[in-house]
Parts: C-alpha cells; sequence; structure tokens
C-alpha cells in the first residue's frame, strides 16, 4: 500500500461524497480478510495501516506458554521476553505477523472492498438524490448505447433510457446532449437505475409548464393530452380565469412559446385545443382543421358517429388514422368518422318532383302537370306568370289554359294566407 492508494481515498472522499471514515472502515475490513488469508490461522489478528505513508502491518495477541503446542495461539517465554522483557507465562503478548509481500496482496483486497463501497455508496445517495426528482427534466450527455438503450451522463451519475422511452423519429449521437423525463428510480439488475423519457406523455406537460408561468401558476388547466411520440401530440387546456385564453397562452405572441417546445420536439406537431364540457364542441375542436357537418352522441356508450363532408374525410381520419385516434384518446369516447353521402338527383328524378308538385295544385290532373313540366312549366311560380296564349299550344292544356292558371292562382294566394307554402315552392 502506497501514498497513491491513499490519494485515491481523498479522490472518492471528494468525488462520490463518501465520508473518509466509511472508506476507512471498509479498507480495515478488506485488510483483515486479506491478513487471515495470508497469514493462517491467528489469534485475534488485527491490521494496522499508517495514515502517513500507507504501510500496512499484521498483529496477533499470543499467550506466552513453557511449551508452544499451538503457533497460531501461543508463544515461548524466551520469544515473547525479546518483545517485553518482564513476559511471564500466561501474560498476552501482540507480535506482528505480517507475511512476506503481504503490502501488494493487501491492496489488491483493499482496492477492491473500496470499489464496493464506493458503488454501494453511489447506489444509496442516487436513491436519495434522485427519487425526489421523478418527474423532472434532466440534461443529460449521451455516453454510449447498450444494444438499443441509450447511457446518459447526468454529471455524478449514469442514467438509461430504454429503447421503448425513446422517440422512433429521432436518432442520439455520442457526446450529444439532450432533455429528458426523469420517469422512475427503480431497483434493476445491477442496483438503482434512473430511468429516462423523451416518449412519455408527461414530458411534453413538464415542458409546457416550464414553458407556460399560466400553466405553472394553475391559471390553465392541461385537462388531456394524446400522444404519439415524434409525429402529433394534441392537448386539451382549460383556463380558470375568463380574462386568460387557454390556447392563446399556450401558442404564446407570436406562436413563441408552442414553438419552443416543438424545437425541443425535433418538430413533433402539437396541437392546442380548448377544453369544453360539451362533447360535440370538444371534438369538433379536436378533430380540426377538418370541418364537421355533423355529430350523434350516444352518452350510455360514450360513442361519437360524426359525419363529414368527403372531401374532408382524409384530413379528419389523419394520416394512418393518426388525427382519429388521438382525438379519440383525447376526448374518452370512441369516434367513428364517415363521409356524408350527397344524393345527386337525375335528370328523371327532378322531372318526375316536378310532376309531383304541379299536380297537387287543385284543379290541375297529372296528365296536364306532365305536359306542363315537358313544355318547361315546373313550378307554380312558372304559372304565376304565365298568360293563358303562353299554354294554350300544350297538348292536353288547350282551352283549359284560363282555369289552369286561375287554379294556379288560387292556390298561391291559400298558401300564402295559411302559411303553409310559398309560391316558390
Amino acid at each position: 500500500m502506497n501514498a497513491d492508494f491513499l490519494a485515491g481515498l481523498e479522490f472518492w472522499e471528494r468525488e462520490k461524497g463518501v465520508s473518509r471514515e466509511v472508506l476507512m472502515a471498509a479498507v480495515q475490513e478488506a485488510l483483515l480478510q486479506a491478513a487471515k488469508k495470508a497469514v493462517g490461522p491467528a489469534r485475534e489478528l488485527r491490521v494496522v495501516m499508517d495514515s502517513k505513508n500507507g504501510d500496512i502491518k499484521a498483529f496477533a495477541k499470543l499467550i506466552v506458554a513453557d511449551k508452544v503446542i499451538s503457533q497460531h495461539d501461543q508463544i515461548s517465554v524466551f520469544d515473547a521476553r525479546r518483545l517485553k522483557a518482564d513476559a511471564k507465562v500466561g501474560d498476552e503478548i501482540e507480535k506482528e505477523v505480517t507475511p512476506q509481500g503481504f503490502g501488494r496482496i493487501a491492496a489488491q483486497y483493499a482496492k477492491q472492498a473500496l470499489m464496493q463501497k464506493v458503488r454501494q455508496a453511489e447506489k444509496a445517495m442516487l436513491l436519495t438524490e434522485y427519487k425526489d426528482r421523478v418527474g423532472d427534466i434532466v440534461s443529460g450527455t449521451v455516453r454510449r448505447f447498450d444494444r438499443s438503450d441509450v447511457i446518459l451522463d447526468l454529471g455524478k451519475y449514469e442514467a438509461i433510457m430504454p429503447n421503448k422511452e425513446r422517440v422512433p423519429t429521432e436518432e442520439y449521437q455520442v457526446g450529444e446532449r439532450i432533455r429528458c423525463f426523469v420517469k422512475a428510480v427503480q431497483e434493476g439488475d445491477r442496483g438503482p437505475e434512473i430511468i429516462l423519457s423523451r416518449a412519455d406523455t408527461r414530458f411534453i406537460v413538464k415542458l409546457f409548464q416550464l414553458e407556460v408561468s399560466e400553466i405553472n401558476d394553475g391559471t390553465i388547466e392541461i385537462k388531456g393530452i394524446a400522444r404519439e411520440p415524434g409525429f402529433r401530440t394534441k392537448m386539451a387546456v382549460y383556463s380558470r380565469d375568463s380574462k386568460v385564453d387557454p390556447v392563446g397562452a399556450c401558442v404564446g405572441l407570436r406562436g413563441q412559446r408552442v414553438k419552443n417546445i416543438v424545437r425541443e420536439l425535433n418538430n413533433e406537431k402539437v396541437d392546442v385545443i380548448p377544453w369544453s364540457s360539451d362533447i360535440k364542441t370538444f371534438v369538433t375542436k379536436a378533430l380540426e382543421p377538418a370541418k364537421v357537418r355533423s355529430i350523434e352522441a350516444d352518452e350510455v356508450r360514450k360513442r361519437l358517429h360524426i359525419l363529414v363532408s368527403e372531401d374532408q374525410l382524409s384530413l379528419a381520419i389523419g394520416k394512418r388514422g393518426q388525427n382519429a385516434r388521438l382525438t379519440q384518446r383525447l376526448t374518452g369516447w370512441d369516434v367513428e368518422i364517415n363521409a356524408e353521402h350527397v344524393v345527386i338527383k337525375g335528370f328523371d328524378e327532378k322531372v318526375a318532383e316536378a310532376i309531383a308538385q304541379i299536380a297537387t295544385v287543385p284543379g290541375i290532373s297529372r296528365e296536364q302537370a306532365d305536359a306542363l313540366v315537358h313544355a318547361g312549366v315546373t313550378r307554380l311560380d312558372d304559372l304565376l306568370q304565365a298568360e293563358p296564349a303562353d299554354i294554350a299550344d300544350i297538348p292536353e292544356i288547350g282551352e283549359q289554359a284560363a282555369a289552369i292558371l286561375e287554379s294556379a292562382r288560387t292556390e298561391a294566394m291559400r298558401r300564402h294566407s295559411s302559411g303553409g307554402g310559398s309560391a316558390h315552392s
């Protein structure tokens, strides 16, 4: 053992925060184990290390005897008096029993014990220091990769970002500095581990808390959040103060607040949505920019049947169904989105409807209505603007022209006075 070892003790004490007394106790125990192995059986064996020069000596307490039966336990009167002039039979004499080359063996044992004690102390400090930091954001440097897991240097300690906590669109480089969410401090195969995440939804919640003072002070509440890491996040916010716009506060002046978060997320899209207790209003906002035509809500089953125009369907569902999925997670309701089918009437159908409408006028038969429509008179309003001569040449009308027009005017007046219809129907 030498001065280098003592310098090592000072280093561990300074860098790892382990007290010198704890380290020395661990070293002392290791030295004793080394001595027992090197010396063999010895009565009341003890080891002493000089704190100045690092020299190590082993001592045993032997009993003075006339006749030595066991060299491990006894010492002759002659040998005892060489150590202590007045030694007599039955006395206990401490004798140095340091074997040749013991320093090298002892140093090896001591270093192993020291490293083990430092690791134990580190683990204890890690648990003490980081158990209260779960839920915080920390910054670390990528040190290496263990298969697909990322090992980060946080300064005093190393932490692990498991593969499942990585963002699939992100690639990390050794030496790169990144921010992560402290997800847990837990016992692993090699002792306590700090588990980090960039994929956890709470990472975004914490980023907004740090960036938006109104969230941090409780004015704005995050009511819900749904995320597909690396691609898109939807977050619903609500303001307890009617004077504070929750979406505007989160987005910031010229979008600066949300831009800072999007930059941290490597351009993951973030939609900030105003929360509403009315599910129809809420889901309409959640599906923007798609425009919703109608919503049917099944309160019992918590299902929403949403209709959008055909040109809005792909926008509402999103790429690979992402927009619909996130909306469903955010609202907590099952969401079904379908295109509203607009029926385009054919020419024959329109003609049939026009004939049926004209035939509802008392005094006009279905055959006369058919003749009028095929002549271009398709509405009651057309008859009101016509003269008898205009329709007299139409087959099936002839001399009935004046009577038909009179019937039309009578029906129009009836509808108008009753409020049940209009001349334009």
